[in-house]
């Protein structure tokens, strides 16, 4: 009897596809295993999610039709039955197909390679040897396995503390309880490459039974990776968003590092957050989620505030340091000729240095400047492919985009009325090297962001700032998260105000969490750490907030300010972006999209028996079509429309029901992405 293969293709197609086993593999099961097919006129690529010996009588075609598969990729089976569940969860939840899916959770590589340069310490490295723990951390770890050893248990919990306070040596020590009982463990961090010393903790700590994911790894590496959790070599995995997905057997806790941190979101199909996958694992297993942040997402907050997570928190700095004193520097009153170092900026930094001790300065931009502006007619000079302004990249002597890349020669005069009274208006992380190199000559100075190094560079230079080798440290986003000088003393945000006016309803949040978060790498050695705050508005919410330290104030506010528009937490959301490079495609199919939306609410409203389905419904709201605020991106014009109510599960069905119901141009693509982490 031949068998037959159940096949799901990394394609937007809901439906899976049947084809014939090869004869001489007739008893070898090929579920999880990746196939080469025939499909159409081309060859593909598929992925076997189950298997049978009689075709169902109601298949709807002609079986003569079916075609055999032409070989199998995979020796041993790549994903798991658990692969198999997550991926048709995924499909549902984030609305893709279940080979999106299953492509996006498993490493593409075709054999094993050695993996070599990794950039990560050796085992014995005496620093993270296991330290003892403060009364307030064996607490938490206590309480932690205490909970998940209860029948009936809660099973989310956030470690919350400042920087600084030891919420790693937690993660780490709640890992060896876990590890011992059996299982097995998932540690997620954000970006790899930015986080370099909680890896090193962890594949010190545990040698060999700790396998790392990150995108430095080519998919050969990473399937390596994969194997040696399979097989059960490897029982920690540490690694960035995707890792959530790791096939760890026995999986016995997930932790999530830097919960608040926007990366655990995807920016492409299928849009999952690694936060929501985890938590549908947790609840599957039975298992817990250790969540931490010193800036909890306002989600997490407020989960903590009703009881739906248990929170532990953590209160002292360890290392013999204290908080440090943080002050505002108001940029209005400063003189004009200041450029970015304020005189009370300058005169710490000269301190600092005189002490033989390091400082940070962080700016939320790359570049030498923000904008070209023509102060005759007003020109500011936008990026031909997107509709954003172009960034002024001195050392190349060109205006460049940062989302497409595209750039143009620095021009000597407005492109639009030809006048010389041309200008830049505010400073990048360029500008803000040269200055510092101009009036602090003899520091050794250290520019950190995307154009200066590269993913696999990061960690060295990290590690030469860490030892010594530099006086100042310039940098972006990156210097803020979990980084740990033991030499730094001051920190200098030289422009707090940067993103606050971005049309963004977590604008306020991710400022607050930057600000408090880049503060939290000063003094945490010593206790004489200070931190600088240079803003044009030294009495707005989340910089004042962050400044004086008042969390629970700032998290208070804004979940009140949330609840008063509706905003998440208080509502979910589905982003429906109709990118085309078209711009009346774009506008016309967002205009049908609405109306189409509005017909589908309605008849889920009229088909629901469930009262409470139907008032649901009549909450639900339709928002736009508008214009993206980035209207135009790497050449196509994005119109959007906002899906806003209390019940995703009735936002879904509509965003499904229109995507894969009705038939759309072929120069136009829509995006969705459920509960979305950014509306740019």
């Amino acid at each position: 009897m031949e068998k037959y293969l159940e096949i799901v293709l990394k394609k937007p197609m809901l439906q899976s596809f049947t084809y014939q086993n090869l004869p001489d593999l007739e008893g070898e099961s090929l579920v999880g295993k990746r196939v080469d097919m025939r499909f159409g006129n081309s060859s593909a690529k598929g992925f076997v999610i189950s298997e049978f010996d009689e075709l169902p009588k109601d298949l709807g075609f002609d079986p003569a039709k079916i075609r055999p598969i032409k070989k199998v990729i995979d020796k041993e089976r790549t994903f798991t039955e658990e692969t198999i569940e997550m991926a048709n969860w995924v499909s549902n939840f984030y609305i893709c197909s279940v080979g999106e899916a299953i492509s996006m959770m498993i490493p593409g590589g075709k054999r094993e390679t050695e993996i070599s340069g990794m950039g990560f310490s050796d085992a014995d490295n005496t620093d993270f040897q296991k330290k003892e723990l403060s009364e307030e951390q064996r607490r938490a770890v206590d309480e932690i396995i205490a909970e998940s050893e209860k029948e009936g248990g809660k099973l989310l919990h956030y470690l919350y503390g400042p920087t600084g306070t030891g919420k790693t040596e937690v993660f780490l020590q709640t890992t060896d309880e876990i590890l011992a009982k059996g299982k097995g463990v998932i540690y997620l961090v954000p970006e790899i490459s930015l986080t370099k010393q909680v890896v090193d903790a962890v594949v010190a700590r545990f040698g060999n039974t700790a396998a790392v994911l990150h995108s430095a790894l080519t998919p050969s590496q990473k399937l390596k990776e994969w194997n040696r959790i399979l097989s059960k070599e490897a029982r920690v995995v540490v690694g960035a968003r995707s890792a959530v997905f790791a096939p760890v057997p026995d999986l016995g806790l997930i932790i999530i590092d830097e919960e608040h941190d926007g990366s655990y979101k995807s920016g492409s199909t299928p849009r999952y957050h690694a936060r929501q996958v985890a938590m549908h694992r947790c609840f599957r297993h039975k298992i817990p989620l250790l969540m931490g942040s010193a800036t909890p997402s306002v989600e997490a907050w407020k989960m903590m505030k009703d009881r739906t997570i248990i929170p532990h928190t953590l209160t002292k700095r360890l290392a013999g340091g204290a908080m440090p004193t943080i002050e505002c520097v108001d940029l209005t009153k400063c003189p004009a000729d200041t450029g970015c170092i304020s005189p009370e900026l300058r005169k710490e930094i000269d301190e600092t240095l005189k002490e033989k001790r390091q400082t940070i300065l962080f700016l939320n931009r790359r570049g030498f400047s923000h904008y070209f502006r023509c102060n005759s007619c007003g020109y500011d000079m936008k990026c031909k492919n997107c509709s954003v302004s172009m960034t002024l990249h001195r050392k190349d002597k060109r205006l460049r985009c940062h989302y497409c890349g595209w750039s143009v020669e620095q021009p000597q005069s407005c492109p639009k009325c030809g006048s010389l009274d041309i200008g830049y208006s505010g400073f990048g992380t360029e500008y803000i090297e040269n200055e510092v190199k101009a009036k602090f000559p003899l520091a050794r100075v250290i520019r950190l962001d995307t154009d200066s190094v590269t993913a696999k560079e990061l960690p060295e230079k990290i590690e030469a700032f860490k030892k010594g080798e530099y006086d100042i440290l310039l940098g972006t986003q990156m210097v803020a998260k979990g980084l740990n000088f033991p030499n730094l003393k001051l920190v200098g945000v030289v422009q707090a105000d940067t993103g606050l006016h971005m049309p963004d309803f977590r604008a306020s949040e991710r400022t607050f969490a930057l600000i408090t978060q880049v503060a939290g790498r000063a003094g945490r050695f010593f206790p004489d750490g200070k931190v600088l705050v240079q803003t044009y508005n030294p009495l707005n919410e989340p910089i004042d907030y962050a400044v004086h330290g008042e969390i629970s104030r700032f998290y208070d506010e804004e979940i009140e300010a949330r609840e008063a528009t509706g905003f998440p937490p208080f509502s979910r959301m589905v982003q429906l972006v109709f990118r085309s490079p078209s711009e009346e495609v774009s506008e016309v199919m967002a205009d049908k999209g609405g109306s189409l939306l509005g017909d589908i609410l309605d008849k889920i409203r009229r088909q629901s028996k469930n009262p409470k389905i139907a008032e649901q419904c009549d909450e639900t709201e339709i928002l736009g079509p508008s214009e993206c605020p980035i209207y135009k991106l790497n050449d196509n014009y994005r119109n959007q429309i906002l899906l806003r109510g209390p019940n995703i599960q009735i936002m879904q069905a509509m965003a499904r029901e229109f995507i894969y119901g009705y038939r759309t141009p072929s120069n136009l693509y829509i995006e969705c992405d459920v509960d979305p982490s950014s509306l740019l």
